[in-house]
């Protein structure tokens, strides 16, 4: 049975809520998460079993801190969960290409070097000598360091969930969040099943933010991106997680891919080929009636792509998943307080590259309700940056 009253409500318990949950919670917060799908789903940002982890950070060079962070409490989070070491992020390396002056290759090249991350810079010959997976131009960089990697995105949620659960959060799931108020000297949250007593929310709501909360008329958009596995023709072996790294090329400002090594079959994941998808360049769409088949359409350019540098990989295709991406206008993300009521914390979008960071934003969002404030530089994400847009 639900509680009257919660110190903290977290709404939505995918990547970041359910973070947020159990850091609120492993406090000593009586936390109540509310989602309005099941555990762990794939009809949000989170979709497609895997999503990469890298330091050397083409976005913006604030974010390594942030990073650097993530990446030490993951292996934490996999010991505290019960999980074997590598089972929620697994090493590979990551290489990052693009011509000079590129966003992908300066811009990790940038925040590499102001950061002092370990790298190394390599020519087109020397990139397909070493990485022969990946036929890059002639004119083309690669960026190679050695922390990046994969992490497991169904068993990061479902350890957080699952230590949010072990410190008594209660967690209620295929319940919709459908409105929040003041109410006294609290807050109230409205579900289709109920409604609740807090003194503090974390919105965590993704592509259903602006449902949430529609008076912070963010300019977001959410974009539609197909993700596909493909069985190699050739020489299989060269790209398992011990020969290929986690890679991302740009080939020009409208069109970078992306992509992952093999993965073995385990209990909890199916077996998979090669990865690859593109970044952005997905449509518009409504979260509420969003097409989840990934078509012969949205396979066209993924195809042509590897053809054209993965020719090893165009085999027969796999499998196949569609995820969203919420889009700020600077494609960085929303962690703030709400403007108009500082009990309330904002912990999305995050613009398609947040799943890495889930771990540290829970942290942060549980700083802000806790202690009003935190140690990390987030200023940059700020809801502010948008008052005149």
């Amino acid at each position: 049975m639900a509680r009257e009253s919660y110190d903290a409500i977290v709404v939505g318990l995918g990547a970041m809520g359910s973070s947020a949950a159990y850091q609120l919670a492993s406090r000593g917060a009586r936390v109540l998460g509310l989602e309005q799908f099941t555990a762990a789903h794939e009809l949000g940002s989170s979709g497609g079993l895997t999503r990469i982890i890298r330091l050397a950070y083409f976005e913006h060079p604030d974010y390594v801190p942030l990073l650097r962070a993530a990446w030490d409490l993951w292996p934490q989070i996999e010991l505290e969960a019960g999980v074997a070491p590598g089972q929620m992020m697994q090493v590979t390396g990551g290489l990052y290409s693009g011509r000079r002056g590129s966003a992908v290759l300066g811009g990790s090249l940038r925040s590499a070097q102001e950061h002092g991350l370990a790298h190394e810079l390599l020519n087109a010959d020397e990139s397909r000598h070493r990485f022969p997976q990946l036929q890059i131009d002639d004119d083309m960089q690669t960026l190679h360091e050695p922390l990046a990697g994969i992490l497991f995105a169904p068993r990061c949620i479902s350890g957080h969930l699952k230590l949010a659960e072990r410190h008594g959060a209660e967690l209620r799931f295929n319940e919709r969040v459908t409105g929040w108020a003041s109410d006294g000297d609290g807050l109230k949250v409205t579900t289709d099943k109920g409604s609740y007593s807090t003194a503090r929310i974390v919105v965590a709501a993704g592509a259903w933010l602006p449902r949430v909360a529609p008076e912070l008329a963010l300019p977001l958009t959410v974009e539609r991106n197909a993700l596909f596995w493909f069985q190699p023709v050739a020489q299989p072996e060269i790209f398992a997680a011990d020969r290929l790294p986690v890679w991302i090329m740009e080939l020009d400002d409208e069109h970078a891919f992306y992509g992952f090594p093999t993965v073995p079959l385990t209990d909890d994941l199916p077996a998979q080929g090669a990865k690859v998808a593109r970044h952005h360049g997905g449509r518009p769409v409504d979260p509420e009636t969003v097409d989840r088949e990934a078509t012969e359409a949205d396979e066209v350019a993924v195809r042509d792509f590897i053809r054209g540098y993965m020719a090893l990989v165009d085999g027969e295709r796999l499998d196949s998943r569609v995820c969203m991406y919420t889009n700020t206008p600077d494609f960085n993300f929303v962690l703030d307080f709400h403007p108009a009521d500082d009990r309330v914390v904002i912990a999305s979008p995050c613009s398609g590259h947040g799943f890495k960071f889930s771990n540290i934003i829970g942290r942060i969002a549980a700083d802000l309700v806790l202690d009003g404030g935190t140690e990390f530089a987030i200023d940059f994400l700020s809801i502010g940056r948008f008052a005149n847009k």
